[in-house]
């Protein structure tokens, strides 16, 4: 099924970040090969967080909106004045950091004609450095082929918040202290009928790299964020209201049990090692290969270095799963700082 819709865009971005950024996302926005006479772009600071102030950001495309977030701050409320501050049909989302492709508007416009589709994300692509990939950005990898083939399926689970679109007529206000509104809002649309649509043609860059302290923090943030909208949005927990309701737990909620399956793992493969050693017959000689591998990792800096890497990306993104379900656990949702 096909739906009219019009072509007129806003391109909504919250941000609390510094004036040059933001004049530097913006600008990338205007430079999209969508016709300029149909594209809007409505900045919202954070009332709360915001290191730009209106006045600093004045001197912006005269298709550009500056609104300030509802209180007490944080994206959510952000997207709320931004979005009822909009003045086209047609809702694209982005972030600050990232960098849209010049037909990457297009692409979202298009793909709403489809009038099964309640939203529709982009592609977030992770370049990596010089060629090569963190374990968060092979994660991320992952991530996309997942997405994309729930989408086939029936519905995304979320979108990519640097990249998604929505008719404005099915918008409703975000609450207050929301951590993932890339994850509420499509859930909602989901349990309202809609579907969820994933395009790999529609592309945004980032083009920063996460060292494991940073990407803990974030995982925390966005894990804690998927147990709050179990919280606040307790129905995508019934089988019954929830028609994703297998990709949703398979993809968003089993992944909680990692760092403790994890450890079980290891303590039957140590259990299996020490088996060896003690009653095994050829118990001496592994204990001797086990002992020349510790020598080799402490006496080769570059063994050393990438084993204490794969390590920090461990306790990092395992730690990141504990910490989140404790949040949960406390619901204890304002995990910003």
């Amino acid at each position: 099924r096909s739906r009219r819709i019009g072509d007129r865009v806003s391109v909504i971005l919250a941000s609390a970040e510094d004036a040059p950024a933001i004049r530097e996302r913006v600008s990338d926005v205007l430079a999209s090969s969508y016709p300029a006479q149909s594209i809007e772009v409505v900045v919202a600071l954070d009332s709360a967080n915001a290191k730009a102030t209106a006045s600093e950001l004045s001197s912006l495309d005269e298709r550009v909106r500056i609104v300030v977030g509802d209180a007490p701050g944080g994206k959510a409320t952000a997207l709320n004045a931004a979005v009822r501050a909009a003045r086209h049909e047609l809702l694209v989302f982005t972030d600050t950091a990232q960098r849209f492709e010049p037909d990457a508007i297009g692409v979202l416009v298009k793909e709403l004609g489809d009038a099964r589709l309640g939203a529709v994300s982009g592609m977030l692509e992770l370049p990596g450095k010089d060629g090569s990939l963190n374990v968060a950005e092979r994660y991320w990898r992952l991530e996309r082929w997942l997405r994309a083939a729930e989408a086939r399926l029936h519905s995304s689970v979320g979108v990519t918040g640097a990249i998604y679109a929505m008719p404005r007529e099915l918008w409703e206000p975000l609450p207050a202290g929301l951590i993932l509104d890339d994850l509420y809002l499509p859930m909602r649309l989901v349990l309202a009928g809609w579907r969820v649509g994933f395009t790999e043609r529609a592309r945004a860059r980032d083009v920063r790299r996460f060292a494991p302290a940073q990407e803990y923090r974030r995982k925390v943030r966005t894990l804690t964020g998927i147990l709050q909208v179990c919280a606040w949005l307790p129905a995508v927990m019934n089988p019954a209201r929830n028609p994703i309701w297998f990709q949703f737990v398979f993809h968003k909620l089993l992944r909680l049990l990692t760092p403790y399956l994890a450890v079980l793992a290891l303590l039957g493969v140590a259990g299996s090692v020490l088996r060896a050693i003690l009653s095994g017959p050829f118990g001496v000689e592994l204990l001797a290969a086990l002992g020349g591998l510790a020598l080799l990792i402490v006496l080769i800096p570059r063994v050393r270095r990438a084993l204490a890497t794969q390590v920090a990306w461990a306790v990092a993104l395992q730690g990141s799963i504990v910490i989140a379900t404790v949040n949960g656990l406390r619901s204890k949702w304002n995990v910003w700082q």
